[in-house]
């Protein structure tokens, strides 16, 4: 497998990132399947591997650690763990967000469940407007130096608050965010117009979550097909068809579908390809539920796309733009909540 330099932190990571989301109540509960799962993919040569504390309530993160814990020391070092804070985890207003109380005792929870003294990348899983951003930095570097993770990175900020965080890195002389863990797929491109050169202005890793676009892009979506997903009971507005943005979605994955047939590939092999052809993006993270959704996606990191592919696909989703604008992951309060652009 052909490794990749994660932003300007000099660690070597592998195309594909194993996602744990699925690892759990949340996807599969079968902790032994999860565990020959994350041995196949390191079998494979995928030395990256992401979960988050929120995901299935720390579930996830007791499963990837219950497999940390067979691991001697040295295997553990060829392993790059990254996780995340933010959600809400538990009863009690400040059992979540970004406040310097919440980064450095959920850190020490983590720890505790994936059973290691460390992690590689300890990410702020979303924005809190509300908290300042010297507050997480500094709490985050103090991480850094005592040794409880290596990097810290964020996941679905904008680009302006990447900017204004590294700008208050280098006033307040704390540590850098290392990476970003944004949305991105064929179908969701908003990224492409702000935040990917602005990561790649600051020497930022990019491990984009959801290449597959929320399953559109899985095989299961199309003309006469049945166009569902388990997650759309928790997401309706990003798989109503009545939606305009999900009916543009579907009309281009059926054009989709057609290229990948003609260059030989999968669907998913080719939605994953394409991520990795950006070259702001270190690692697509893939989370796969079952160990055929993992061997159905291992071959895409060796998918390479050319100048007449990506063009061909320009013509069918632009560049730039996200085909439903819910799907951006992160939705700014004083848009999403009228209070807050009113005069009372």
């Amino acid at each position: 497998m052909e490794y990749r330099v994660l932003g300007r932190t000099g660690v070597a990571v592998s195309p594909l990132c194993l996602g744990a989301m699925m690892f759990g109540a949340w996807g599969n509960t079968d902790h032994e399947e999860c565990h020959r799962i994350i041995q196949r993919a390191l079998d494979a040569g995928i030395n990256f591997i992401d979960t988050a504390d929120v995901y299935s309530a720390g579930e996830s993160e007791e499963i990837v650690g219950d497999f940390l814990g067979t691991l001697g020391p040295d295997r553990r070092q060829d392993i790059v763990l990254a996780t995340k804070f933010h959600g809400q985890m538990g009863d009690g207003p400040n059992r979540q967000g970004n406040s310097r109380r919440w980064v450095i005792s959920e850190c020490e929870a983590s720890l505790r469940r994936l059973r290691t003294d460390y992690i590689d990348l300890y990410q702020v899983h979303r924005p809190s407007p509300e908290t300042d951003i010297d507050d997480t930095l500094s709490a985050l570097s103090d991480l850094v130096h005592a040794g409880k993770i290596r990097y810290f990175g964020c996941s679905t900020f904008p680009a302006w608050m990447l900017v204004e965080a590294h700008w208050t890195s280098e006033r307040r002389g704390h540590e850098r965010l290392a990476t970003e863990q944004p949305p991105y797929s064929l179908l969701v491109r908003g990224i492409e117009a702000d935040l990917l050169p602005v990561c790649q202005r600051y020497g930022m890793g990019v491990l984009s979550w959801s290449p597959l676009a929320g399953g559109w892009l899985s095989g299961r979506f199309g003309t006469g097909k049945e166009n569902t997903s388990r997650r759309a009971e928790r997401l309706p507005d990003r798989y109503d068809l009545s939606h305009p943005g999900n009916a543009a979605k579907l009309a281009a994955v059926d054009h989709l579908a057609e290229l990948a047939d003609n260059f030989g590939h999968s669907l998913p092999e080719l939605a994953v390809a394409f991520v990795l052809a950006h070259p702001a993006v270190t690692s697509a993270i893939i989370g796969p539920r079952t160990m055929d959704q993992l061997t159905s996606l291992l071959g895409a990191g060796e998918v390479h796309l050319d100048h007449d592919a990506l063009d061909r696909i320009d013509k069918i989703v632009p560049p730039g733009q996200d085909l439903n604008v819910t799907d951006h992951g992160w939705g700014p309060p004083w848009i999403e909540d009228a209070a807050q652009r009113r005069r009372h």
